[in-house]
């Protein structure tokens, strides 16, 4: 079974997809550490390199393609990122989709306590991460972020741990 996991920044995504690939067994390609990879490899932030993204779409489809091509070659797998459902869903994929959310305050304070900074500068920094992509997605692919319609499974992980939300996924997936 293909299992997507999307949400926005500091919603979880990473963490379920580390602890849930453990417990099933699969291999779990997480798309944030290839875009991070990417804006180190051009000494970006991830905010300058999400603005590059706004303006050159090749990035973006570079690492959506490779998604969808992973996708392709494997069965038990977890493919976490923002578009993956929606990519998966378009080229007629089967995959069981994931989407966690989380209040903004949650998730900078996640991102504080993953990476430093202040929950200020973490709350400024996710409002215009989120309206780049927001953007991005909607110039690119015309996908509203905001729909979740594409989703099996819909999550609100603020007052969750990683593990009860693991369970609620395994018990849907089994």
């Amino acid at each position: 079974m293909r299992i997507t996991i999307s949400g926005p920044p500091g919603s979880g995504k990473t963490t379920v997809c580390t602890l849930l690939g453990e417990r099933l067994h699969y291999d779990v390609v997480v798309s944030g550490n290839i875009f991070r990879q990417l804006a180190k490899e051009r000494n970006m932030s991830l905010s300058d390199f999400g603005s590059l993204c706004s303006v050159d779409p090749k990035v973006d489809k570079e690492l959506d393609s490779k998604m969808v091509d992973i996708a392709k070659s494997a069965d038990n797998i977890i493919l976490e990122g923002r578009l993956t459902a929606y990519m998966l869903s378009s080229n007629n994929i089967s995959a069981f989709k994931i989407y966690l959310y989380a209040s903004k305050e949650v998730r900078a304070a996640r991102v504080v306590n993953r990476e430093g900074g202040s929950i200020e500068q973490r709350e400024a920094e996710i409002v215009e991460r989120e309206a780049c992509e927001a953007l991005r997605y909607k110039n690119y692919y015309n996908i509203d972020i905001t729909d979740t319609s594409v989703y099996d499974l819909v999550i609100d992980s603020s007052m969750l741990n990683p593990e009860e939300i693991v369970e609620m996924i395994v018990s849907k997936v089994s």
